[in-house]
């Protein structure tokens, strides 16, 4: 820059003042400034164009979807990799090609109506369309945009397309296998009922089996009894003498057996009355509660489920039932009586190890609620446990006791009524559930 200065005032200085020579100097060196500023603006604007130009490519390159710049024509100015292997063509061969000549009949139709309409009112579409590929026609969600200058003039069209195919077939696997998914958990609940069902029979079988007994006993003693009457009228009726009917009837000690065959039929008849009552304690539990929610007695329903789940016990478990005689709820009583067994079943299944196991029952009112509350003096549920208790197949129990749908198919029940189940602290020595429902008496 001094040369330039020194020169230019060697050349200038004969016929310019001092005044002058400062300004051209100054001019020349701001002038110069300002052509080495441009040139710094302009290779960093074409570093940034280079840079932009190499993103442009990275992306046409690694795009899964489809991508086609067209002009304003609709002749493609430029397409992703991904569009060019799935026509099966060179990029450069691509480019200059009008791109509705990749699609054929009502398609191409449907894409030329597209663009025209984009065009006009300058307004994306989307739609699907069939596109021609190496494999056949092939289904797409195209989307087609608008390519707007500064002025806001169509300067083109871009277009982006989803092939539909991988898509649906993806979508098909995922149905399918959700719908596997949903059998494998209806038949792990249908397993959980069984297992719960092949506990009651257990304990059906066991009450039943005394009282049938007895009456088949009792039939017995009565056959027996029968048959020494019989002797006794066959001897009446062919005219025996009194003396003899009265050897007869010490022989066959018959004043013994009138009074055992009173005691034989009042023996046959509890008996009896006690399976008829087993029978409607099994017809009280099989309701299936598929109808109108009804008031029903909480307490009640758990004495029969504590019954039960007793009766199909291997040891002796001490179960009371307290609180409130009549406790009233809104609900179905069928599927609260699975609840309440569930609750207790588990109780006692994770009272094995206790040497004087005892479940508490207690049903209280709590202020628009009736409450039960189910508790345990076992070892109770680790702290780092609570919180998974209630999701699906969680079990504590060894493989083959259990499929750990019992207090999920429990606490849904439950929610379904409009209440809530929960495991609750500090209230028993062992595990205490907590079942509210609404309550179910006018006060």
């Amino acid at each position: 820059m001094t040369n330039i200065s020194s020169r230019l005032g060697d050349e200038l200085k004969p016929g310019f003042d001092d005044a002058a020579w400062v300004d051209v100097l100054d001019a020349v060196d701001k002038t110069y400034a300002e052509l080495v500023d441009y040139q710094e603006q302009l290779e960093a604007r074409n570093t940034e164009l280079s840079t932009l130009r190499s993103f442009l490519r990275s992306i046409m390159t690694s795009i899964s979807d489809y991508l086609v710049v067209t002009d304003k024509d609709g002749f493609v100015a430029d397409l992703s990799q991904s569009f060019c292997a799935a026509i099966g063509g060179d990029k450069d061969a691509l480019i200059g090609r009008p791109v509705v000549g990749f699609f054929e009949g009502d398609m191409r139709d449907r894409m030329s109506a597209a663009m025209s309409e984009v065009a006009r009112e300058k307004v994306e579409q989307t739609f699907e369309v069939d596109l021609e590929t190496l494999n056949g026609a092939s289904p797409v969600d195209f989307r087609v945009a608008p390519r707007l200058d500064r002025r806001k003039r169509i300067s083109g069209f871009i277009l982006t397309g989803r092939p539909l195919g991988e898509l649906r077939q993806a979508y098909h696997e995922l149905e399918s296998s959700h719908e596997e998914l949903k059998q494998a958990q209806t038949q792990l609940v249908r397993t959980e009922k069984l297992a719960s069902l092949g506990r009651l029979l257990a304990g059906v079988a066991h009450e039943l089996n005394n009282p049938i007994s007895f009456v088949y006993a009792n039939t017995h003693s009565l056959q027996k009894y029968l048959d020494r009457f019989e002797s006794y009228f066959e001897q009446v009726q062919s005219g025996a003498s009194r003396e003899e009917l009265v050897a007869l009837r010490a022989e066959l000690k018959l004043e013994r057996d009138l009074k055992n065959l009173r005691v034989a039929i009042e023996g046959a008849r509890d008996g009896a009355e006690r399976v008829r009552d087993i029978v409607e304690d099994l017809r009280r539990l099989s309701a299936e509660g598929s109808g109108e929610v009804a008031p029903f007695d909480v307490t009640q329903t758990a004495k029969i489920g504590a019954q039960w789940v007793q009766r199909g016990l291997k040891r002796q478990m001490k179960i009371t039932v307290t609180g409130e005689s009549s406790c009233m709820a809104l609900g179905r009583s069928g599927h609260v009586q699975q609840v309440i067994m569930n609750l207790v079943q588990n109780a006692a299944d994770a009272m094995e190890a206790i040497e004087a196991p005892e479940i508490q029952v207690r049903l209280s009112y709590e202020g628009d609620m009736a409450v039960m509350q189910v508790c345990d003096n076992g070892p109770g549920v680790p702290e780092d446990l609570r919180a998974a208790i209630f999701d699906p197949f969680f079990t504590t129990k060894a493989v083959g006791r259990g499929t750990g749908l019992g207090l999920s198919i429990s606490q849904k029940i439950v929610e379904e009524h409009g209440g809530t189940l929960s495991y609750v602290q500090g209230v028993a020595k062992g595990a205490c559930f907590r079942l509210a429902l609404k309550r179910g008496d006018q006060r």
